[in-house]
Parts: structure tokens; sequence; C-alpha cells
């Protein structure tokens, strides 16, 4: 059974930073693309970043705008979101997902995988 578990979320004060962790029980996970995606209370689920399987390729959404730093480590089926100068606006729970191509994209239809996802919460 596939299993993607994130973690590292937490409550943080605006411009400060936090790491999550995506750890994949996919036997092919060096063959997925993986992807960030958030979820705020009330709000549809929204694309935050997507790295291609061998982390050669990363693409970020606009409100990124240079914070967040998208990893991978396929001999540990992990990914990564790094996350600076975060906001209020962040808030939400955030879910990697594993895509069903090695490039992947933004709509969540092409995920096939998805973890429960971790709260991030920026207040001061």
């Amino acid at each position: 059974q596939v299993q993607l578990v994130e973690s590292g979320g937490g409550l943080v004060q605006p411009g400060e930073s936090l790491t999550l962790a995506c750890e994949a029980s996919l036997s092919t996970f060096k063959y997925s693309a993986m992807g960030w995606f958030r979820q705020a209370p009330g709000k549809e689920r929204e694309f935050v970043a997507r790295i291609s399987w061998d982390g050669s390729r990363k693409y970020f959404a606009k409100f990124v705008a240079g914070r967040f730093i998208i990893s991978r480590d396929n001999a540990k089926n992990m990914t990564y979101l790094q996350m600076t100068k975060l906001q209020p606006e962040d808030t939400a729970v955030y879910i990697c997902a594993a895509a069903r191509t090695i490039i992947g994209d933004e709509d969540p239809k092409n995920y096939l995988y998805w973890g429960q996802g971790t709260q991030v919460t920026v207040s001061s």
C-alpha cells in the first residue's frame, strides 16, 4: 500500500521559516514527479511547487515569489519543501503528492497518490 507521510508543520511567527518533509513508501518514487499543494479552510486545494523525477526541474506557484525551495532525495524516498519568510496567508494544510508522470504539472487530477497533510500556521 502506497503511503505518503508529511512532517515538519507547526506554528511560526511571520517572517520565520519551516521545512516540510514527505516520506513516500512508493517503489516507483524515483520515476515520479512530486508536488506540494496546500489547502486553507474554505478554499480549494492549490498548487505550491513541484519537482521532476530527477530533481532537475522545479516549478513554483507565483505566490511563492522565491521564498520556497523544493528538493528530493531519491535514495531515501523523501521530498522536502523549505519555506522562508512565511506570512499569515501561507497558513494551510500542506500536502505532498506523487505525480503520474516524471515531470508533473499543476493539476491535482494528475497526481496519483496523496498524503494526509501537515498543518502550517503563521501567526503572531
